[in-house]
């Protein structure tokens, strides 16, 4: 199975999230995309952040109805810090069969090399880099961290230009302003009804 893994908080999941993970899926021929929100992002401890069941509970309602899609509580199950390298690890020991792709937009891409074991993920999973425009991904601290051929072994998928953030949404209804059809209207609801975000916009 070929399968795609897309890590983050999703505080909230929003319609750019799942844009992302459906053309990566089209473009990249893959069975399913695993949506694996982070316990403890290492790049956002200290933050807070919503429950990881209320973001799960977001992210179930947001892709109900298609199959291709899936939610994993692994990350939230593991004690400790989300770390890429540990969840890669846990899938490939899991069941060796799959072949693992990792998605990560190309503003994230440069920081890559900073995180754990990057050799080490890019041995366990092919990296899926995804574009919000037409201007190719700056692999370059990839090629000098990693060596060309890693970058070599790099898909890039582009995607519409979707200019939506988790961080904007938890501010627009701080403020008491819309988010609709930012999101799906089943996460829209669950925001309103369980007065998410209502008190402080977070950080993102």
């Amino acid at each position: 199975m070929r399968l795609g893994i897309y890590g983050g908080t999703f505080d909230p999941v929003h319609y750019g999230h799942l844009i992302l993970a459906e053309q990566c899926r089209e473009q990249c021929a893959l069975d399913e995309v695993w949506f694996i929100p982070a316990a403890v992002p290492p790049h956002k401890i200290g933050d807070q952040i919503s429950s990881g069941e209320t973001r799960c509970e977001m992210l179930e309602l947001a892709i109900a109805g298609y199959p291709e899609f899936q939610v994993s509580r692994m990350e939230l199950e593991r004690d400790g810090p989300s770390y890429t390298v540990d969840t890669l690890s846990a899938l490939q020991s899991e069941d060796p069969t799959r072949e693992l792709f990792l998605l990560i937009g190309a503003d994230s891409v440069a920081d890559f090399p900073t995180w754990r074991e990057p050799s080490r993920i890019a041995d366990l999973a092919r990296l899926v880099v995804v574009n919000r425009g037409d201007d190719a991904p700056d692999l370059s601290a990839v090629e000098s961290a990693l060596g060309a051929d890693v970058v070599e072994r790099i898909d890039e998928v582009v995607m519409p230009g979707v200019d939506l953030s988790a961080t904007d949404l938890r501010g627009r209804v701080a403020e008491g302003r819309s988010i609709r059809y930012m999101t799906p209207r089943a996460v829209e609801v669950y925001v309103a009804e369980h007065g998410l975000y209502a008190a402080v916009a977070g950080e993102s």
